[in-house]
């Protein structure tokens, strides 16, 4: 298995489903209006909520794919606990459908605050959401036990593929078809069924062959329903972490402010496609490195791939911070929506940079099986916050949720890697500090400030020449921040070694 070619395959495929998912946005608005938008912002957090009926299964899934990799469990049980998790996950797809449909005809009414779309329109909509939720549903535990096989490359590509038929078949529908929300989202089901079904295809495809056929086992539930439920209680609380705020502008705002907001949250989140992608890979790596007790290589791959999530997150996150005006009207092309969008922009992508730099830390734990230290802060983070929620946004706004989402993950950075690193990898803490985190921040902001400089000293660029800037300012960022680092060093000169092959093969 190389991992550079897994974190490779990853990012790109994650990136071009960001850059795609980012490029047809403006369209989107176009043909359906910013209020139509935001259905697609309330879709987004559904699709998050609905995560609280995933019970850890997924990711136990992932991990004991991960283990079969190592030798650590045989191909009759593995098969056997599959058949019984997919069973269960189907019936999980049937009960979000007729949840969300069920409750239409209220979020219709009640919840959602349209000035222009009617209350029919409005439940079509969120009826369709629920068939959309329920085809998707299935291919997220398909993914996830495929990269628990390590078949990064090949659903790396199939990412990529899917999100271009997304974004592009969305509006060649709504070009050539009907303009509406509801023909998006009829889309969207359609979309979904097909991808369950290709994932689900190459899953069984590239299971190891079991003595006899495989059944629904409790014995093969019961085996691993102690890390699933310890997952389960995780996500519980970091879904009413990350979503109380948007449940919460969805009913306080308007459906066209809620829709600037969903553009604000949209952009910053597209920095998950440089975080995920290196997770992805790190997180089976790390559960095969202590199922086989490799102490000194997990300690290793654990700096390497904080390493590759900081030289991935931290130069895109530096310019959509600090020139955040300039991106959104070089992306829209309207200055009244860069605006509104800029300013929630610029503080919701730092909570996100720093959110995405515990993702390899929280792998980490979970490869131990040791959920518990993030469902503790989980737990204090949302008895703190929903409270500030409740106080704040009303009087404030979203800019007020946006600077409690940069408090909660600073609050990560500084006490759950304390707490972690008391209990595994000790003697660990301040080499991710200073190597993984610090180190590449620091030659960042050396780059960051003159960008600044240079951006105040050449007032009025058109927007060529703004985008060449900008651009210029990420890859110098990128590029400083990876020869700040061993693992980014020893990146490029991966990448320099296959270069000089290539050019030198006949």
């Amino acid at each position: 298995m190389s991992v550079h070619r897994n974190v490779i395959a990853n990012v790109l495929g994650g990136a071009w489903a960001a850059l795609v998912g980012l490029a047809f946005i403006p369209m989107y608005i176009r043909y359906l209006g910013i209020e139509s938008y935001g259905l697609i912002g309330i879709f987004a957090t559904l699709q998050a909520w609905c995560f609280l009926l995933d019970l850890g299964l997924s990711g136990t899934l992932n991990r004991e794919m991960a283990r079969f990799s190592a030798g650590g469990i045989a191909a009759q049980p593995l098969r056997d606990l599959v058949k019984s998790v997919e069973l269960l996950y189907a019936g999980l797809a049937c009960l979000v459908a007729l949840i969300v449909a069920g409750l239409s005809q209220v979020i219709a009414a009640g919840w959602i605050n349209a000035q222009t779309l009617s209350t029919d329109t409005l439940a079509q909509a969120v009826l369709l959401m629920g068939l959309a939720l329920a085809f998707q549903w299935m291919g997220t535990l398909y993914r996830s036990a495929l990269l628990g096989l390590h078949r990064q490359v090949w659903l790396s590509l199939m990412t990529a593929v899917i999100a271009t038929v997304r974004g592009a078949g969305a509006v060649l529908v709504m070009a050539h078809v009907s303009p509406t929300i509801v023909a998006f989202f009829v889309f969207q089901c359609v979309v979904g069924a097909i991808e369950s079904l290709v994932l689900g295809w190459y899953l069984r495809r590239h299971l190891p062959h079991p003595i006899a056929p495989p059944r629904f086992s409790r014995e093969a539930l019961r085996t691993v329903w102690k890390f699933a439920a310890g997952l389960a209680a995780v996500g519980v609380l970091a879904t009413l972490l990350t979503q109380v705020d948007k449940l919460l502008l969805a009913r306080l705002l308007t459906l066209s402010e809620f829709g600037y907001f969903t553009l604000a949250v949209t952009v910053a989140g597209a920095l998950a496609a440089l975080i995920v992608p290196v997770t992805n890979v790190a997180y089976p790596r790390l559960s095969e490195l202590v199922a086989i007790g490799d102490e000194a290589a997990l300690a290793a791959q654990y700096h390497k791939f904080a390493q590759l999530v900081s030289i991935g997150v931290l130069p895109p996150a530096m310019v959509l911070c600090l020139f955040s005006r300039e991106i959104v009207y070089l992306w829209t092309g309207d200055l009244a929506m860069a605006d509104a969008v800029a300013p929630l922009l610029s503080v919701w992508v730092v909570g996100t940079a720093l959110n995405g730099l515990m993702h390899v830390p929280y792998a980490a734990q979970l490869a131990h099986g040791w959920p518990r230290l993030a469902m503790g802060m989980n737990a204090i983070a949302v008895v703190s916050v929903i409270p500030l929620l409740l106080i704040l946004v009303p009087r404030y706004g979203a800019l007020a949720a946006a600077w409690i989402w940069v408090a909660i993950n600073a609050g990560y950075v500084v006490f759950g890697i304390s707490a972690m690193h008391r209990r595994i990898l000790r003697s660990q803490q301040w080499k991710w500090y200073a190597q993984d985190v610090l180190s590449p921040l620091a030659a960042g902001a050396v780059v960051a400030a003159l960008m600044l400089v240079l951006h105040a000293s050449h007032p009025g660029m058109n927007r060529s020449r703004e985008f060449s800037f900008l651009l210029a300012g990420v890859l110098a960022l990128g590029l400083v921040m990876t020869l700040a680092v061993p693992s980014g060093r020893q990146l490029l000169c991966a990448i320099a070694g296959y270069a000089t092959r290539q050019k030198a093969r006949p």
